[in-house]
């Protein structure tokens, strides 16, 4: 970014043109249909039919060597899942390098919040927002509503009058869906940087400084991902759980792909991108529902990179296994028509990113299609291969399983252990032995997620926020603000989750 644009005023950066609500909804669309998931979806036949041909001949010629052979490309995958989440777990953290950059040197930001049915959190957001440490005059908060929602509309006017929020209003049009909301605010932004949160986040202050830093220190960013955890993870078995799936996502997994210079899977939150390498990739896809996922091996495809910086991001998570589940089926779903979208042009993503991008695309997204539908068969297999051994049979498979499964279960606990402790969480020897159990949960998010693909593609599952009696508080960093590139061996305190229990 030159100077003259790092330097400006936010209010006088750009001069907002008119907001064109069709090009927010089908501008991708129209504009590169193959990027859309809009554009009929359909597995890869190269891929699908070759091998399901093969196992089809192996079947009928030499069943035994059929399954041997299945059983073996199905082990060797979750070796790879495998030895990427110790790789995590072993790797020193390290997060992207930064710049250090005089206020008046900072950026013009702006940051984007989608909001529908939200009125009950909206003066808390503009609270933890208010508290964001950021020159307000290079400083835009974007909040995007739907037309139809009166009291979201209602309480955002109400704390816009004291907290310098601006707000625009999207009538029907298209799919109604957060990606959606995030281009039509595009259009109103007048930052240079543009950095989206959710309704129930509570950004650490520093964050956005950090997020421009590491811009200046790198010219091929094109966005950083700052780490998500919850500020409610103590209310629950499955809260805590929740804790530990996001710790080894977000302190071990994201910084491990990062260093082998890989594409990330976005959080769709507190991500904070360079606004011209946005709007080149064309912006967010409002047909995809993890439309961050989505972005983030779009990036890729121009030849831009990703980074994690330290200060991270406190979110609400779900208390109840039905909300759960519907969070995640919006998830696995997203996932799932972002490898399709993906795999209609695999040559392009290794012609701009490598072959490792596309390796990752298959052990990321793909990766958490498949291990949501294979662990509870998985398990079954397991113990009927048990039982059959335990009755005369043989007992190899059952041995095989058995070892194949503890050094994957091993191998993720270590990366869920050595996360938390990065993220200040302390991570309990019986939260980690009932990972699997946890697992199971995803077996009926994805038979969902499997439906709606099919009949309701579009659909976005809304997760309730504000149920929690926790406070929404922000993660306080001890040492990753001040000290954002470790290369010690040892695991890293990146920083702490300040949770007080509401009175």
């Amino acid at each position: 970014m030159g100077r003259a644009r790092t330097t400006g005023r936010v209010r006088s950066a750009r001069k907002a043109p008119a907001l064109n609500l069709h090009q927010a909804a089908f501008g991708l669309l129209e504009q590169r249909p193959e990027a859309s998931a809009a554009t009929p979806l359909s597995p890869p036949a190269a891929i699908i039919a070759g091998p399901l041909l093969f196992l089809a001949g192996a079947v009928l010629t030499a069943p035994l060597a059929a399954l041997t052979c299945a059983m073996a490309g199905l082990a060797a995958y979750v070796l790879l899942v495998s030895a990427l989440r110790l790789g995590a777990a072993m790797t020193p953290l390290r997060w992207s390098a930064r710049r250090a950059l005089s206020t008046t040197d900072l950026p013009a930001v702006t940051v984007i919040v989608a909001l529908y049915g939200e009125a009950k959190v909206v003066p808390g957001l503009a609270a933890s927002l208010s508290r964001l440490d950021y020159p307000r005059d290079r400083l835009q908060i974007l909040f995007a509503l739907e037309a139809g929602d009166q009291d979201t509309i209602a309480a955002a006017r109400s704390v816009s009058r004291r907290s310098r929020i601006e707000i625009v209003v999207l009538e029907p049009c298209g799919p109604q869906t957060k990606p959606r909301a995030l281009n039509y605010a595009l259009q109103a932004a007048r930052g240079d940087l543009i950095a989206v949160y959710d309704a129930e986040d509570a950004p650490h202050p520093r964050q956005l400084r950090a997020a421009a830093e590491a811009f200046a220190a790198d010219e091929r960013l094109a966005v950083v991902q700052a780490p998500l955890n919850w500020y409610n993870h103590q209310q629950s078995w499955l809260t805590r759980q929740f804790a530990l799936e996001y710790a080894a996502q977000f302190n071990a997994l994201l910084p491990l792909l990062v260093r082998l210079g890989l594409p990330l899977p976005l959080g769709g939150t507190s991500n904070v991108f360079r606004r011209d390498r946005l709007e080149a990739a064309g912006g967010w896809d409002p047909f995809n529902v993890t439309e961050d996922a989505d972005l983030g091996f779009r990036l890729a495809r121009h030849g831009w990179s990703a980074g994690v910086i330290a200060p991270g991001t406190g979110e609400e998570a779900p208390l109840t296994v039905k909300a759960w589940t519907g969070q995640r089926s919006r998830w696995l779903k997203g996932h799932l028509v972002s490898w399709l979208v993906q795999m209609r042009d695999p040559s392009g993503l290794v012609q701009a990113a490598g072959w490792r991008a596309l390796a990752g695309l298959q052990l990321t997204l793909l990766a958490n299609v498949l291990s949501a539908g294979l662990h509870g068969p998985g398990l079954a297999l397991l113990g009927l291969s048990a039982i059959l051994a335990g009755i005369g049979g043989d007992s190899s498979p059952a041995l095989t399983g058995a070892l194949l499964g503890a050094a994957a279960y091993l191998c993720a606990m270590a990366c869920a252990a050595t996360g938390a402790a990065r993220a200040g969480l302390s991570a309990r020897l019986t939260e980690l032995l009932t990972m699997p159990v946890y697992w199971l949960l995803q077996a009926p998010a994805l038979v969902r997620a499997l439906r709606e693909t099919a009949t309701a593609p579009y659909l976005w599952v809304k997760t309730r926020h504000g149920v929690s009696t926790a406070r929404r508080e922000a993660p306080h960093d001890i040492a990753g603000d001040d000290q954002p590139d470790d290369s010690s061996r040892r695991p890293v305190r990146a920083g702490g989750l300040a949770v007080r229990q509401a009175g």
